[in-house]
């Protein structure tokens, strides 16, 4: 049943009686009113509604680079999270990950997709920031493990290779027999062809903000690894069925 998040009482009823509560909840962009400002009041009323509930422990899926004073939404969303989290006398652990993959996951999935659907891939900017996969199961297992704990834990969850995007979309193509010519151009080339792709499945491909994201290195991590599945392992393991269709990030919102 979805949460209502204009239902105080409602949502400390149905929290009373639960000892953890796991938020995954987010939005990757704003789109038709749904804001990342709507998004941080809404987990900032359900970490309220855990305290008032009794719940014991609640624990955040946050991001890398996350702070409160950064100039990307998403960023900064989640950063503001983390500052209520830790001054609401929860007992809380704060799990940061990079670009999650794995089963359906979206932007390899995609990546996948775009080449080998498309003679050329489109790379913004020089392709030499940086970004640290980390599997789904991995992070699954990381959570599960901090809700356990009784004391305060914040840490990121990145796997163990860190890749250029340049490098990503070769071990993409490398794993699926792909070998598209890829074009460095500016990121604005690379965002009015994502829209174009977008407009024609009904999605949003890639945003402004999301390519600032990833040319500033954000999604990855300067502590170590805790995460031990390799994407390139992943990839060669799965090649038959990642990029076999376009997996569209408004579909699921609705």
């Amino acid at each position: 049943m979805p949460l209502d998040f204009r239902d105080q009482k409602g949502l400390v009823e149905s929290l009373r009686g639960a000892t953890t509560l796991i938020s995954t909840y987010w939005i990757r962009f704003a789109h038709r009113g749904v804001t990342h400002e709507g998004a941080v009041e809404n987990i900032k009323t359900l970490i309220a509604a855990a305290r008032q509930a009794g719940v014991r422990r609640f624990v955040q899926i946050s991001i890398t680079g996350a702070s409160a004073s950064s100039s990307l939404p998403y960023f900064r969303g989640k950063g503001i999270i983390e500052d209520t989290l830790r001054a609401s006398r929860l007992s809380y652990a704060i799990i940061r990950p990079t670009v999650i993959f794995g089963p359906e996951d979206i932007l390899i999935n995609n990546i996948a997709w775009s080449l080998s659907t498309f003679p050329l891939f489109m790379i913004p900017g020089d392709g030499e920031y940086r970004m640290q996969p980390v599997f789904v199961e991995d992070l699954a297992e990381l959570v599960v493990n901090a809700s356990r704990e009784s004391s305060n834990v914040e840490l990121d969850a990145v796997g163990p290779e860190i890749f250029t995007f340049n490098d990503l979309v070769d071990c993409i193509g490398s794993a699926l027999h792909l070998n598209p010519r890829n074009l460095h151009v500016p990121g604005i080339v690379a965002l009015a062809a994502a829209s174009v792709i977008g407009w024609l499945k009904g999605d949003v491909m890639l945003t402004a903000d999301e390519i600032r994201g990833l040319s500033a290195s954000l999604l990855v991590s300067a502590q170590p690894p805790r995460a031990k599945t390799r994407l390139s392992d992943w990839l060669q393991q799965n090649a038959a069925t990642v990029g076999a269709s376009y997996f569209s990030e408004l579909a699921r919102r609705t």
